[in-house]
């Protein structure tokens, strides 16, 4: 079984390799991206291109809901057909070139960083397992909490999650009244906690993709997470002391079990060397280019990307198999989000051009609802609507649309517009807890 893993690990990167290197051999490296790109005006789209996008997230919300065992087995080809809804008419309306532009713009600039940066965390955490017993009382839950917020922006909320989401099972086994843990654990490790480096969490990783550096979220976001972040530790001690109380009267507490120990710690410096990467990309400029399609490819990204998959691999060589079957380590969670988010974001790059455009485009409405007088960006505005659609169409992608909105200058957005940053990185971290779909690793916590 395995060696079964690191075969399929093994095609699935040369898969990818291949298929870089085939647009690449036509090019060499260069200083500079080079001209003629074709150019999608977002003026002239309608609303109508705006429908796949919907679709894909609406089916996401309600498939597993309204047809559990459908969504289960087919949610691969609803992301396709919702992606085939807009590259077929695009293909007819705006030509091939222009397709093939924005496909190619999407893949390794802002897709492909975003799957592998989640594929390693997920290999390596899930190699990770916490041994032993731990009983579940309100102090050990919020203490395992409290571990999983801390660990989230170090080691991404996707490792912390998978990090430590079974030993809270396990530890709450004996528990009639558990689901407020999970809830709680969703929202504090799976989302608030990574909201201080763009290893922490999804749209942060875009943010940083589109040139916000990467310590910008440490030294504004802290303050924020720490508002959000002790009243919840707080609310849930109280909470989960209430529902304790009302079991022990008809549920015996569970005993003692063996001694807590770590199995897989060869993984936690890989958790390092995953952060090394992504802080390499941020801070090496190789001034070297490999323009794909008129697509410039940054060599200290694609090293990045390179030595992530490699990372990856090492951790299941050097993971013992027994270990991660033990820990429950499936690779269902990680190809549910490497599906849907192909479906996400070819979808939604209509919709990114459309409020690229401004007023001036269809969707002018949202623009002006977080326009303020004079032009000015209303930041109360952008957290709230911002934070509204995280909860309910993601957050990566709502955090990118309004990055755009914004004017999708990283330099302004970190400078003399640093608090409309700070309102849509706050509104994408902290409410895409709202929603199993508001953030890539509340999928991966409800699948396990």
């Amino acid at each position: 079984m395995r060696a079964g893993w690191s075969a399929d690990l093994v095609r699935g990167a040369a898969r990818v390799l291949a298929t870089g290197g085939l647009l690449l051999s036509t090019t060499g490296p260069r200083l500079a991206a080079a001209e003629g790109a074709p150019h999608l005006d977002g003026a002239e789209l309608g609303l109508l291109w705006g429908v796949p996008f919907a679709g894909i997230l609406l089916s996401i919300a309600l498939f597993p809901l309204l047809a559990p065992r459908f969504w289960h087995h087919h949610f691969g080809k609803v992301s396709a057909f919702w992606a085939l809804c807009v590259l077929v008419p695009f293909v007819i309306v705006e030509g091939f070139a222009l397709t093939l532009y924005e496909l190619v713009h999407l893949l390794p600039l802002e897709y492909l960083p975003f799957i592998i940066l989640l594929f390693a965390l997920f290999t390596v955490a899930g190699g990770v397992r916490v041994t032993g017993s731990l009983r579940g009382t309100p102090l050990v839950n919020t203490a395992m909490l409290a571990l999983g917020t801390v660990l989230a922006s170090l080691m991404g909320t996707t490792g912390a999650a998978m990090l430590l989401i079974r030993p809270m099972i396990r530890a709450n086994d004996w528990r009639q009244r558990k689901t407020h843990v999970f809830v709680f654990f969703i929202f504090l490790v799976a989302n608030v906690g990574g909201s201080l480096t763009p290893l922490g969490d999804p749209p942060l990783f875009l943010g940083f993709l589109k040139g916000v550096e990467f310590f910008w979220p440490t030294s504004h976001m802290v303050l924020p997470m720490l508002v959000v972040a002790l009243p919840l530790l707080a609310i849930f001690y109280a909470l989960d002391s209430y529902l304790v109380r009302t079991e022990t009267a008809t549920q015996a507490p569970a005993p003692a079990g063996e001694r807590l120990g770590l199995e897989g710690k060869v993984n936690l410096l890989l958790l390092l060397g995953v952060m090394a990467a992504v802080l390499l990309s941020g801070v090496w400029n190789s001034g070297v280019e490999f323009v794909v399609y008129h697509v410039p490819v940054t060599l200290q990204n694609l090293t990045r990307d390179l030595l992530l998959i490699a990372i990856a691999v090492l951790s299941l060589k050097l993971t013992h198999h027994e270990s991660r079957r033990a820990n429950g380590f499936t690779w269902f969670p990680i190809l549910e989000v490497a599906k849907l988010f192909a479906g996400i974001f070819i979808t939604i790059f209509p919709v990114i051009a459309m409020l690229r455009a401004g007023e001036a485009g269809a969707l002018g409405g949202v623009v002006q609802r977080v326009t303020g007088p004079g032009g000015l960006p209303d930041n109360t505005m952008y957290f709230w609507v911002t934070g509204a659609l995280s909860s309910f169409l993601d957050n990566a992608p709502t955090y990118l649309v309004f990055f755009n909105t914004a004017g999708g200058d990283a330099q302004l957005l970190m400078g003399p517009e640093a608090n409309t940053l700070l309102a849509i990185s706050a509104g994408a971290g902290f409410m895409g807890a709202n929603t199993y779909i508001g953030n890539a690793p509340n999928f991966m916590g409800r699948a396990i």
